[in-house]
């Protein structure tokens, strides 16, 4: 191999390099055959370049390039020349030259594949998540990790150029609550104690700041055990950060400063600042959704009060009891068959809708669905929702949660189906002021609407034992074309306020010490007032992408059920281990057959 060490890679050489001898390493992409003279597409990290084994070329050599199949890893040693003019492919950065093979020698061979690689595999995922390795060889699985190093590089240096440092928390802790469970890691040393993998470094982070650091990050591996889905996975990286003696206003311009940096330095594009701010109520109102996609309109009407002027009893029924009817107008949406109208109608019952009423706009007035029941306000209500011929009017009445979740739904599926959202385009908007409580169905309380340690807005705090219900807190979500990548808040740095927190969500004294306590005995000694966010590296990276989930940005991911197909974890291991740690299986019971689970002994 020394003598075939590489020389150039496979995506550097042009027509300047015109007769030099060079060697190149890589795998064989693509091999042809024309009439004895062999033509072997070379691809390494960097490219591809054609290799050509000339009809003069000896015969040995000749029988070598026949002999070799798809990504067999080889080293080639030649000559740089230029293609014919009509062999020049622009496609290629080495479209206009080719290496004539004076050597070649196999480093490996390889065995038949299960799926090409290529410029993306069309392979069904489980399989490309058993044989990552060959998937991640292809071209977009090596753009996409390239642009997650590019992305990851640029928030350090920008972040670093701010005055922050990288400062690591552990990976083994105690476990506390934060919303989802914990992967707990079992104790060798101390018999029947548990480690927890963190969820977030949030307690951590937020001890820096009482340690005096002022300006913390770091990207985060963060663990939560919940169901995986497109956007999450068990195992996730988030770009961490937490400041002393800051506003949301200062959390917003370090974030929004920081993705402006990283969207021009990684995709040359510009990313205007400031983003958009919508209190949650409004978001809710307008979007049904806490996440808007503002790639397109498609906003909400409230016709709650119009809807008592007309002869339709349901609607009206609706509003006595203290709901709303929430409208949406969707543009030559009255091309929509009754088919494409159920398909929205089912998606506005998974949130909890009993129906989708609709009418569409016709040059005459309305037509069809409940149309007749508005005869007598037919004007008026096209005037309101500034509706023309063609267009279809959609209608959710209920609670005003349930109208605006179920209808932001049907926003959602019409944005996906009528591709509405257009990849290349990036809107960002900051959700502020939402609920800092919210009712627990189970206990009849109040539960953290995201965790106990958000500071409430100023105004609440003399009222906020009487109405939790009306408390907005100083959080803060930042959403990019319909998903939140990041989520922040400035934290309680009183401790008074932080027991009257723990006493509204029903943690007594010693519960609140026995889970917090460690926090709790730094907030003894001068803490500052602090606050910070962590938008999410993974779906950050999936939307430049313009990727459909965040496993095609993981180099390692695992799949829906939490599996990881390649090294087959979560596995059995052996007896001793588990004496060890002091465990025993349980052996499972019919319900759950053939699934194993590990228990305190």
């Amino acid at each position: 191999m020394e003598n075939m060490k590489r020389s150039h890679t496979c995506g550097e050489l042009t027509p300047a390099d015109k007769g030099k001898q060079i060697t190149l390493n890589g795998w064989v992409h693509r091999i042809r055959d024309h009439g004895g003279i062999h033509f072997i597409n070379l691809r390494d990290r960097y490219g591809i370049t054609q290799v050509v084994v000339d009809e003069t070329a000896p015969q040995t050599l000749k029988d070598l390039a026949a002999s070799l199949k798809f990504e067999y890893c080889i080293a080639v040693r030649g000559t740089v020349r230029p293609r014919p003019e009509s062999m020049v492919n622009p496609d290629m950065p080495t479209g206009s030259i080719e290496i004539e093979a004076k050597e070649i020698e196999v480093l490996s061979a390889c065995e038949t594949l299960p799926f090409m690689v290529d410029e993306r595999s069309e392979a069904r995922e489980e399989l490309r998540l058993k044989y990552r390795f060959l998937d991640l060889r292809s071209f977009a699985m090596q753009q996409n990790i390239r642009l997650r190093h590019e992305v990851s590089f640029a928030a350090r240096e920008y972040l670093v150029s701010k005055g922050f440092y990288e400062i690591e928390t552990p990976t083994l802790i105690r476990s506390t609550p934060e919303g989802a469970r914990d992967f707990l890691v079992p104790s060798r040393i101390k018999a029947g104690s548990f480690y927890a993998l963190p969820q977030s470094p949030q307690l951590f982070k937020q001890i820096l700041m009482v340690s005096g650091f002022d300006r913390y990050f770091q990207l985060a591996h963060c663990y939560r055990d919940e169901d995986a889905r497109g956007d999450r996975q068990p195992e996730h990286t988030q770009i961490d950060m937490e400041m002393s003696f800051v506003s949301k206003e200062d959390v917003f311009e370090v974030v929004e400063g920081m993705l402006s940096h990283v969207f021009k330095k990684t995709l040359n594009i510009e990313i205007p600042t400031p983003f958009q701010r919508i209190p949650f109520d409004t978001a809710m109102d307008l979007y049904g959704s806490d996440k808007p996609d503002l790639r397109f309109g498609l906003a909400f009407r409230d016709i709650s009060q119009l809807a008592e002027k007309s002869d339709f009893n349901v609607f009206k029924s609706v509003v006595g009891d203290g709901g709303v009817i929430k409208a949406l107008k969707v543009s030559k949406g009255a091309a929509f068959s009754r088919k494409q109208i159920d398909e929205l109608e089912k998606a506005a019952k998974t949130y909890g809708a009993k129906g989708l009423a609709w009418m569409k706009v016709t040059d005459s007035g309305l037509d069809g669905g409940i149309a007749r029941f508005f005869e007598n306000i037919t004007d008026t209500l096209i005037s309101t929702m500034e509706a023309e011929p063609g267009d279809l009017l959609l209608f959710v009445a209920d609670k005003w949660k349930t109208a605006c979740t179920s209808l932001g739904a049907v926003r959602s599926k019409l944005g996906e189906d009528l591709e509405l959202g257009r990849s290349n385009e990036y809107r960002f908007c900051w959700v502020i002021d939402f609920p800092l409580f919210e009712e627990d169905e189970e206990t009849g309380g109040w539960a953290a609407a995201h965790h106990m340690f958000t500071m409430p807005q100023q105004q609440y705090l003399d009222t906020m034992e009487k109405d939790p219900g009306a408390v907005k807190g100083d959080l803060y979500d930042l959403v990019c074309n319909g998903m939140e990548i990041a989520s922040g808040s400035i934290r309680i740095h009183d401790p008074e306020i932080q027991k009257r927190i723990f006493n509204i969500v029903g943690f007594d004294e010693e519960e609140a010490r026995r889970r917090f306590g460690f926090l709790l005995d730094a907030f003894q000694y001068g803490p500052p007032p602090h606050g910070g966010i962590a938008p999410g590296l993974d779906r950050l990276v999936m939307i430049m992408a313009g990727e459909k989930t965040i496993r095609d940005v993981i180099p390692f991911p695992k799949n829906t059920i939490g599996a990881s197909p390649m090294d087959d974890s979560p596995s059995l291991v052996d007896e001793d281990q588990l004496k060890e740690l002091h465990l025993q299986v349980i052996e499972e019971s019919d319900e759950s057959e053939g699934q194993d689970s590990q228990q305190q002994e």
